[in-house]
Formats: C-alpha cells, structure tokens, sequence
C-alpha cells in the first residue's frame, strides 16, 4: 500500500506575487487550527506592497514554531477570489489539479498525524521551525482523481451537516437571548395568573399580555437606579454563584488526560470541542475542576475578556484553565436566567468597562460577581426554565450530534492513509 504514496514536493510550487499596485485590500491571519482568518495586525505605516497575494484554491503556511505548537498551520483559501497575507507566509499551489485536488491535499494537511510528522522534523531554532524542504519530503497517498473526489465529497458531506448544526445552534442561542431580553430587561414577561393574580383578578383578559406595556405595576429601585416589576428583587451576582479560577496546566494536543478549556475555546460562537486540547490532572484536582452542566466560564484577561459560556455538554470530561473564571449557579432555577446574563451584551459591556481599557484588560472574580441584577419572583423563572428548556435540550442533541460527526470526520481522514491501490496509482 505505501506504493501509493508520493512526494509532496513532486505535486506543488511555490507562488510569490507581491501587491504591488495595492490592489488588493483583503488582508487575512492563518489560525493554528488551520483557517484563515481576519488579520488584527496594526498595520499602520506598514507597506502594503510586500504582502503576498493569495487566490482561491492556493494555500498558506507557517513553519516557523512548528514543534512549539504542535501543529502546523496550513490553510486553503476557498471563501475569496483573492486576499493578501503576511511575507512571512509561504503560498503555494497545486501544479495540476488533474492530478492531485486542492481540496484533497488539504484533507491530508488536516489529520493529526501529519501534524505530529511536522513536529517530529521541526529543529530549526529556539522554538522548532519546520524546513522548506523537508515539508516537500514529506509523502501523502494520491490516488485517481475520481477516489480523491469521492474522498473529498463523504468529507464535505459531514463537515457541511456540522456547519449546518452550528447555524441552528446560533440560531436557538439567539431567539433564546432575545426571549431573555423580552421578559427580564424590556419586562414584558406574559401576565400569568400564579405570578400577577392583582392584575389577572380583575382582568382576565390581560393572561398573556406583555407585563410592562399592558400597565403592570413598576416601582423604582435605587440600588439598580431604575424601575423593576412590582414585588422583584435587588441582588448582586455573588450572592447567587460561586466563583472559582480555573486550574493552571500546560495544554497538549495528543489525545491524553482530560479536556482543558480555554480562552480561545469561549472565544468563538461555540465551544469546537473537537479543537480543545487535553491536559494531565490527578484525581483530587479534577474532582474540584471538573466543568458540570449549567457552570458558566468567562475569559478574565486579554482581547476577549467578558467571553462566556455556559456548559450544557454533559457527555465530555473536561477542566477549565487559569485564565477563566467558573461562576456556578447555587439554585438549578437560575441555570438558564444567569446563563442567558452572564453570555449576554450586557453583562460584556459590564466586564469591558471594570477590566479598563489597557492592552491587557484583567477582570478578576471580585470585580466579575460585583454585578447588580434584577431577581424575578421565582414563579417567573419557572414559566421561564419551561419555555427555554426545550431551546437547551436542540442545542444539546445538535452538540452531541455534531460530537458524533467529528468523530466520524477525524475516521475519514485517517483512513486516507490506507486509500489508494497499484491500479490506482497515479504517476507523473
């Protein structure tokens, strides 16, 4: 079966066309999980001409601190026509596409044991750099064109389920927010009978109508400085969870110990818990680190401070890293109200504004559970918990669906390893 391998270096080339003419404006970054991504480089004074341009179906590396990161970063630009990236980036291209399919090769880049090859030849420097030519010595199967193909269609197959899961998990997460928004910052929860028996008393008619526009009663609150229902409730966030900091431990991408959540990993618009590194952790700590359904994890520094999740996985044994901070509801009635606050806009702006407006704005726990909040009767949260329950049940059989697609991803592409046959073979 290795007869079907062939020599990276036989089937690409290097492309190096500069923007010149500057007429290209679309700058990009290249993530180590291997996508391209808008570029947050300050690029003021910078000479714009030695960009490297890009186009669709060329791709961009790095191997510089290979063996630091253990991966390589290599991407496929599929979603432009063209874009310019950093000189530091090599760009290359497939020679013949009747031969080898772009889309096939970076397939071959994505599977964890090319990424664990780059890293066993990546010497060069303090923080291990991969050579030039040994990335070309580096062999991949490459069988006809129509198995390539199908390879690739099986592939996209799931991944575009899994795309079309997160967009339908995006979706719960944002009616559920705005059904937030609707009943506990604008008040117009609907009037039920067990929550306002003085308005439903004397009309009926109003069951089910919005509380504040249809006349419920409001009383001014001085700690909040504004109006609140009538019989709600003044509390600060820390008198409702307990918060803890997460545990410190190096993160490693070879499958062993336990999942490490971190800052990146809340970052996104859902935790990939596919990307997420594991970390090695005794027992007694994972008993006080171990993330349970309903924890809620926010970033405490840098860029994407205020960052939240909350935890509705349940089938995925994992720890949160030092940088995070885990408040935990101390009632399961204030699961969903505080999930839905604390990952809300709001509550953000609250974070951005205390971490302040340096370089590295810190928020600590102090400062994070030092939040004025508005606490509805608990009949309310009740009618609530029943509404958005089924929200959070979709978006945990989309999660585990997708868990189940990964999976099956990661088998596809390490069974390239075996394709291909001496029929196949294809020669140039």
């Amino acid at each position: 079966m290795r007869s079907s391998y062939k020599r990276i270096g036989d089937y690409i080339r290097l492309v190096d066309v500069r923007n010149k003419n500057l007429l290209v404006t679309k700058l990009l970054g290249l993530s180590i999980s291997k996508q391209f991504i808008p570029s947050v480089a300050n690029t003021v004074g910078t000479n714009m001409k030695n960009y490297k341009i890009i186009k669709k179906n060329q791709f961009a590396c790095s191997i510089m601190q290979v063996r630091r990161d253990g991966k390589m970063p290599v991407a496929l630009l599929e979603q432009f026509d063209e874009a310019i990236i950093s000189q530091a980036y090599p760009v290359f291209e497939v020679i013949d596409t009747s031969l080898l399919l772009p889309k096939y090769l970076i397939m071959w880049f994505t599977r964890s044991e090319f990424d664990r090859q780059a890293t066993f030849h990546a010497v060069g420097g303090v923080r291990g750099s991969l050579e030039w030519e040994d990335f070309l010595d580096f062999e991949l199967p490459v069988p006809s064109i129509s198995t390539q193909q199908a390879i690739v269609d099986e592939y996209n197959t799931i991944v575009n389920r899994i795309s079309l899961n997160e967009q339908l998990n995006a979706k719960l997460e944002e009616t559920a927010q705005a059904l937030y928004k609707h009943w506990f910052v604008d008040f117009n929860f609907p009037i039920a009978e067990e929550s306002c028996p003085e308005l439903v008393s004397g009309s009926p008619e109003l069951i089910g109508k919005p509380y504040k526009s249809s006349g419920g009663a409001m009383v001014y609150n001085e700690e909040l400085d504004k109006e609140i229902p009538e019989g709600w409730e003044y509390q600060q966030l820390n008198s409702l969870v307990d918060s803890q900091y997460g545990f410190t431990a190096s993160a490693d991408f070879e499958k062993k110990g336990v999942k490490f959540l971190r800052i990146t990993d809340i970052a996104s618009s859902y935790i990939d818990w596919d990307t997420v590194p594991y970390c090695d952790i005794k027992d007694k700590d994972l008993e006080k680190y171990k993330l349970h359904r309903g924890d809620i994890i926010i970033a405490r520094t840098g860029a994407s401070v205020g960052s939240a999740k909350q935890i509705n996985n349940t089938d995925i044994i994992a720890v949160f890293a030092s940088y995070l901070v885990r408040l935990k509801p101390k009632s399961n009635t204030l699961f969903k109200y505080l999930g839905l606050m604390v990952t809300g806009d709001l509550y953000k702006d609250y974070i951005l504004n205390v971490a302040g407006g340096s370089a590295q704005p810190q928020a600590n726990a102090v400062l994070m559970t030092d939040y004025k909040i508005v606490l509805p009767k608990e009949s309310i949260l009740n009618n609530f918990n029943k509404i958005v329950e089924p929200f959070t049940d979709k978006r945990e059989l989309l999660q585990n669906e997708n868990s189940k697609l990964i999976e099956l991803k990661g088998l596809i592409l390490s069974k390239m390893a075996t394709v291909g046959s001496k029929e196949e073979i294809v020669t140039n």
